[in-house]
């Protein structure tokens, strides 16, 4: 938004004004964020309809080898949840978020079995679209808050409607890239970790049913103790609620 000072010249302010936080009820930039990130993660609703079908998907097919049964239990919770939803004219979209992961792990286990892998090859090649995912996910959050554009400012731009009138504010950007290095850390130490087990699994220089296990564990028991910490620093960030939506008028 331009506008002109008193000594006649132009000026352009964020587009995070106080109109935009009164839509939602709220007054400061963290407020805001709190608001954007419930409504992206779900809520706790949410964040167990994406992770809980990929979860039984995994507790039934490793112990078991038998893909249907882990597919039919997977995909029977992912339709109740979306039966609900839908009756409930909610959003679908964090159930299609476990439909889509534990999908493209199943193609990944296709074209394992067409090279000829074992069960516990398969089993193997199935965590690794996670594992790229999560790669990709560290590569893009972390380049955009080196290159002073941090990702989680544009989810601020969506409820502003203008997609880059929040970078104007210091304060705004400052606040953005640190919540965007801490939302990035539980991806970027899982893929650390569980990267190179995946390697040595896939190279032989340990078993694959070694490898299939660690991951395994690592993804469900340290990986949600890593999300746990991070939410709980950036609701430790958020709560100071001290950055205005409307930046002070400067003094006459």
């Amino acid at each position: 938004m331009s506008g002109v000072d008193e000594s006649g010249e132009h000026h352009h302010e964020h587009t995070l004004s106080r109109t935009a936080g009164q839509e939602i009820g709220v007054a400061t930039v963290e407020a805001l964020v709190r608001h954007q990130l419930a409504a992206a993660l779900g809520g706790r609703r949410g964040m167990v309809e994406a992770a809980v079908p990929g979860l039984i998907f995994t507790a039934v097919w490793l112990p078991t080898d038998n893909l249907r049964w882990a597919l039919i239990a997977s995909l029977g919770v992912a339709g109740v949840a979306l039966v609900l939803r839908l009756a409930q004219r909610s959003s679908v979209q964090y159930v299609f978020n476990a439909i889509f992961g534990i999908g493209i792990g199943w193609v990944f286990v296709q074209w394992a079995e067409s090279s000829g892998a074992t069960e516990d090859e398969k089993k193997l090649a199935f965590f690794l679209p996670g594992i790229l995912i999560s790669l990709a996910y560290t590569v893009v959050l972390g380049g955009s808050c080196l290159v002073g554009w941090p990702a989680l400012g544009f989810m601020l731009g969506a409820v502003a409607e203008d997609p880059v009138g929040w970078h104007d504010n210091p304060q705004v950007v400052q606040l953005c890239n640190r919540l965007t290095w801490v939302m990035l850390l539980p991806g970027a130490i899982g893929v650390l970790i569980q990267g190179p087990i995946w390697l040595m699994g896939d190279r032989g220089t340990i078993s694959a049913d070694l490898a299939v296990t660690l991951i395994f564990a690592l993804r469900t028991v340290l990986g949600w103790i890593l999300r746990i910490v991070s939410w709980s620093a950036m609701i430790w960030l958020l709560a100071r609620n001290a950055t205005p939506l409307e930046p002070e008028p400067d003094a006459a």
